[in-house]
């Protein structure tokens, strides 16, 4: 009879609780659980998307067609950026500066990551560079990039303003870059020779 008794009280207790809040409670953990069902299910679409844009990217090999086709797909896509500034390195390296010049805008544009930007802001500046634009290639410069890459810009910088006959500035710009070099980087050397130049 007890057992009895003890199972209607049960029976109470939740009804309740369901009335109290209860509902609320497992709305909550519906919610949770769908939630977090929806983000496995987006970073295995991430996760695919990724892996066909990593495929589609080993394929273009310079390929600007196969680029363009690469890019129009999967735009955000790591793989992409690095196919571009592969494909806009071989471009420069065949003297073709405009398009190489329109492979690196396309990755500032399109990848936020700060190794990518740094990358395509470092070669688009020296692109404007060999292409005598020196005021394009200083605005390229001002990108913002992470610490870790100031050294690199700063030395650009200093390229550019060595070019145009700015050797007060440049010397500013060669100085930038080595205050930001660790001591034992191999290009301090390089950045000085240039320093020493001017």
């Amino acid at each position: 009879m007890s057992s009895h008794h003890e199972e209607l009280q049960e029976i109470e207790n939740v009804k309740h609780y369901w009335k109290n809040g209860g509902k609320w409670v497992v709305a909550a953990l519906v919610a949770a659980a769908l939630g977090y069902l929806g983000n496995v299910i987006y970073q295995g679409q991430v996760r695919k998307g990724n892996e066909a844009a990593a495929t589609a990217a080993s394929q273009v090999k310079g390929d600007t067609a196969k680029l363009a086709a690469l890019q129009a797909a999967h735009t955000k896509s790591p793989a992409t950026a690095a196919a571009t500034l592969e494909t806009a390195q071989t471009l420069f390296n065949a003297g073709k500066l405009n398009e190489a010049a329109t492979a690196y805008r396309w990755v500032l544009a399109n990848q936020q990551a700060p190794v990518f930007q740094a990358q395509a802001a470092q070669n688009l500046a020296n692109v404007l560079l060999q292409q005598k634009k020196f005021d394009d290639a200083l605005a390229v410069l001002n990108t913002p990039v992470d610490d870790s890459f100031a050294p690199v810009m700063n030395e650009i910088k200093g390229d550019v303003l060595a070019a145009q006959g700015k050797t007060k500035e440049a010397a500013d710009a060669y100085k930038l870059a080595l205050d930001k070099l660790p001591e034992g980087s191999p290009s301090r050397e390089l950045v000085q020779v240039k320093a020493n130049l001017l």
